[in-house]
């Protein structure tokens, strides 16, 4: 027979050991919330659209691994596209890490194509002939590794119709916002037959982004959209990297706490440390959440500026 005691001391050994595996779970949930709102907010141009549309928050990951966001957009495909992959590499002059992020950008556009349920036509090109290196050239692939080798070319290519948009060469340092950047290519691709014109869908640029955007490139008449991203994105990655900084220190803080009052054994303090722990955890992903959402808005007014929302095939 069990007594009450050996009970209650069972049940308080329960609950401290799920208290304990609570505590070592926060951090990795926080380091993994972490890069994924950089993914998020670096470059999500698609978010914004998706957002007005009513399509989602953005703000979570799908059951396929492809975010919510992702998937409301290939939702909305009304009509094929096609994915071309360039994976051109030298073994010469391509990395070991560098082919290990060409395979797993292989993975992803086989996510999209798995989830967009026929209405992707994913084309890969991974031979490195003549013939596959003058159409990654004809698509807009920029060339590199030249002086290591023969020339490698890394990039994805969205084809609707008439319509065309490049990510002329992927870099693993930018894997995390690789999946919004695509997802931002399919947006515009799959708008751009709608007349520019159209009543209802043209989108007001947000004025105090696009003040934000000419402050921070100021010579933004003069540099590429491609360009003028990788400072935005610079400058995004900077805010997020003290944002992180600043959380880790503040859940070291609660993590201290709930330990000293599990050390006390006192059921009150632990309930109420672990409630702090919690409440730590969310403001800062909040913050976070507003640091992406500010870089969602900046990307779409530096699209607006630059005037390529809807731009015909062939231009970057």
């Amino acid at each position: 027979m069990v007594t009450m005691k050996h009970f209650s001391a069972r049940s308080v050994g329960s609950t401290t050991g799920l208290r304990t595996r609570e505590q070592a779970n926060v951090r990795p949930a926080v380091l993994a919330l972490v890069f994924f709102l950089l993914g998020l907010g670096v470059g999500a141009f698609w978010y914004y659209r998706a957002a007005r549309h009513g399509t989602g928050d953005g703000d979570g990951a799908g059951a396929g691994g492809l975010s919510e966001g992702t998937r409301a957009v290939l939702k909305r495909l009304d009509a094929p596209i096609n994915l071309r992959f360039y994976s051109l590499l030298d073994p010469a002059s391509a990395s070991d890490s560098l082919q290990e992020f060409a395979a797993r950008v292989d993975q992803l556009l086989a996510e999209y194509e798995r989830e967009a349920g026929g209405k992707i036509q994913l084309t890969r090109s991974n031979s490195r002939s003549d013939a596959a290196a003058n159409a990654a050239s004809a698509d807009g692939m920029r060339p590199f590794g030249m002086d290591k080798g023969d020339a490698c070319y890394l990039g994805i290519t969205v084809v609707q119709n008439d319509h065309k948009e490049s990510l002329s060469q992927l870099a693993a340092e930018w894997e995390p916002a690789l999946e919004s950047d695509l997802t931002r290519a399919i947006e515009r691709v799959i708008t751009a037959k709608a007349p520019a014109n159209s009543v209802g869908e043209t989108i007001p640029i947000d004025t105090a982004a696009a003040e934000e955007v000419k402050r921070a490139v100021p010579n933004l008449a003069s540099v590429s959209v491609e360009q003028a991203t990788r400072v935005l994105r610079e400058q995004s990655l900077k805010a997020f990297q003290t944002a992180a900084k600043e959380m880790e220190l503040q859940v070291k803080q609660a993590e201290q706490r709930l330990a000293q009052a599990q050390n006390a054994n006192s059921e009150a303090e632990q309930q109420a440390a672990m409630k702090q722990l919690q409440q730590v955890q969310a403001e800062q992903a909040e913050k976070l959440k507003q640091i992406a959402a500010r870089s969602q808005a900046q990307i779409a007014a530096l699209e607006k500026l630059k005037g390529v929302e809807r731009q015909p095939a062939g231009r970057k």
